[in-house]
């Protein structure tokens, strides 16, 4: 088993993020991150969250599971940040997601199976924070927002997600603040871990020249 992409789930998850949301100074990014968690038919979808941090990107993540029947945790750092997030949710007409309170990083680590994960890019943590998730066996998708403004200019998913998963692909989309995306592929999905695999397929790392991103093709 892997993910499998459906447009229809992705379009009507989109819609009703739009219409929900409305313009807001996340416009665009809660749509197409719910469009994707939904696409992806995302059952196990996480993100964390900081007191006076937008609530938009959470509205398209609900609605996403929604559509896919899945749960959706927040991980917020104290109590303040979570009645905060409650308060925003229901303001948007949303059921708050379950919402986890402790050091992010420790909170995720305790999370088995996890198809969808959102980090924000401004929070120190957000590498280790990846670094720790538990995917899914069914392979996971994995975005920091907020990207362009990362501290860590050097940031790598390869050096994030090391050996123990393998990147299909990953992308970088001026979206709002910048969105940094990576599919990670199934566990067992053949061809093994970025250096290469069984049998005659195997993995070339590129890096693209002009916007320095990573990508992994299969050949």
């Amino acid at each position: 088993m892997k993910l499998v992409w459906s447009p229809e789930t992705a379009s009507k998850a989109y819609i009703d993020t739009v219409k929900t949301c409305g313009l807001s100074n996340e416009s665009g990014v809660a749509e197409l991150v719910s469009a994707m968690a939904a696409g992806w038919n995302a059952k196990l979808v996480v993100e964390t969250w900081s007191q006076g941090g937008p609530t938009a990107t959470s509205v398209g993540l609900a609605v996403a599971t929604h559509h896919t029947g899945g749960k959706h945790i927040c991980v917020v750092p104290d109590e303040s940040s979570k009645s905060e997030y409650v308060a925003a949710m229901r303001k948007h007409g949303q059921q708050p997601a379950d919402v986890m309170v402790g050091p992010p990083e420790k909170a995720v680590e305790g999370l088995e199976g996890i198809d969808f994960l959102v980090v924000d890019c401004r929070r120190n943590d957000f590498a280790r924070i990846l670094s720790v998730a538990r995917l899914g066996h069914r392979g996971a998708v994995l975005m920091c927002k907020n990207a362009s403004s990362r501290a860590a200019s050097d940031f790598r998913w390869r050096s994030v997600i090391g050996g123990k998963s393998r990147i299909v692909r990953s992308v970088f989309l001026p979206v709002g603040k910048g969105l940094d995306i990576a599919h990670v592929g199934a566990r067992g999905g053949g061809g093994g871990g970025l250096g290469g695999g069984k049998g005659q397929s195997r993995w070339i790392k590129h890096i693209d020249q002009q916007s320095g991103e990573e990508f992994v093709i299969r050949k």
